[in-house]
């Protein structure tokens, strides 16, 4: 009987999946992307991950803001505020909320908000002119429910996104949809769709398109020992994901495609350019990241984003970008977190976060 409700579960979770991801697809034609701000991690849990922590279950409402089918009744009546001054004069907030409906599942709100500053306006002849301030916003209104005897977890994310440049404004709706199977032996695994909607209102009229993504991430606590393993694949749907700056290109022949050279004349250093260039490529979908659990309130976070340190890296200096790290602590109902990304040599990412539980 166990065996023929998780196969059930399996076919109705492909099936939903098939749906998103053709209209995942259908929107990548062409285009460009807008409301990036998405993809920046809120969260300081999210953040010390790589970006990404959409296969950790837990009871900690940070969790939620990565993949909404991690949203449980464990969460409920908890409350997050993180706060990063991102870069330079960029302020971002995250809150959030999540309360138990019982039988009928839980249910969470959150609000994230980039915060640009203030600038001073000037005409075409360079005098000022009025100030203006920018701004992203997404108020997220979330919804799981596990399904019917089986260890699987479905949850939605309705987001309203917001955004305000001076007199430039735009306004759009998107979903998040995850599912998420989760066993007693601490085995995580989840498949997302995230951002797959409509802009309603464009900034100038144009054709712009949503930052869509399908992911599909794992974890698992070793057992018998004190950390946690996390895996993410990025971009499910999108094999190619190379960027090529005009630094790197300039001065050189940019007809070679990555991982060419124009010695390419044996059989061996076609192979080992094709193989370089597939390892490229494959290591941008992925985030690797650790939690070490060094006590049952404490746990340290580790973690490598390869594809932020490639597009990161400047040309005569590497460094430790893509490298994220941070921590959580917990006192009965008061938690504390923190998160160091390395994004790159003349600016850092930190996030502060708490959490508190009625």
């Amino acid at each position: 009987m166990y065996i023929f409700t998780v196969i059930t579960s399996l076919k109705r979770i492909f099936a939903l999946i098939a749906v998103f991801s053709c209209f995942y697809l259908h929107s990548q034609i062409g285009g460009t992307k807008t409301y990036r701000f998405l993809d920046i991690p809120a969260t300081a849990r999210a953040a010390a991950l790589g970006g990404n922590n959409m296969s950790v279950w837990g009871d900690d409402i940070n969790l939620l803001y990565s993949n909404p089918s991690l949203l449980n009744p464990g969460m409920t009546k908890q409350v997050a505020f993180d706060f990063s001054n991102y870069v330079s004069d960029i302020k971002m907030y995250y809150l959030g909320y999540a309360h138990s409906l019982k039988q009928y599942g839980t249910a969470a709100i959150s609000f994230q908000t980039l915060n640009y500053g203030k600038f001073t306006g000037y005409d075409e002849l360079g005098q000022k002119t009025t100030s203006f301030k920018a701004n992203d916003n997404c108020i997220n209104l979330t919804y799981a429910k596990p399904l019917a005897d089986s260890m699987f977890n479905v949850g939605v994310s309705l987001k309203t996104i917001i955004s305000q440049y001076d007199a430039y404004s735009s306004f759009g709706n998107a979903i998040d949809f995850g599912i998420t199977y989760h066993n007693k032996k601490d085995f995580t695994i989840s498949l997302l769709a995230k951002n797959v909607g409509v802009i309603w209102k464009t900034y100038t009229n144009s054709e712009e398109k949503l930052p869509q993504t399908v992911q599909i991430g794992l974890s698992k606590k070793v057992a018998k020992a004190p950390f946690r393993l996390i895996l993410v694949y990025d971009q499910l749907l999108k094999w190619n994901l190379n960027y090529v700056s005009p630094i790197d290109t300039a001065g050189k022949n940019s007809s070679l495609s990555l991982g060419e050279t124009k010695t390419d004349s044996t059989g061996f250093e076609r192979f080992k350019n094709r193989a370089g260039k597939f390892g490229d490529n494959f290591m941008r979908h992925i985030i690797i990241g650790t939690e070490i659990i060094v006590t049952k309130n404490f746990n340290l976070r580790v973690a490598y984003n390869y594809r932020r340190q490639k597009e990161m890296t400047l040309p005569d200096r590497r460094g430790a970008n893509g490298l994220s790290l941070g921590f959580g602590f917990r006192v009965k109902r008061f938690g504390l977190s923190y998160s160091f990304s390395k994004m790159a040599f003349p600016g850092n990412s930190h996030i502060f976060g708490i959490t508190y539980g009625w």
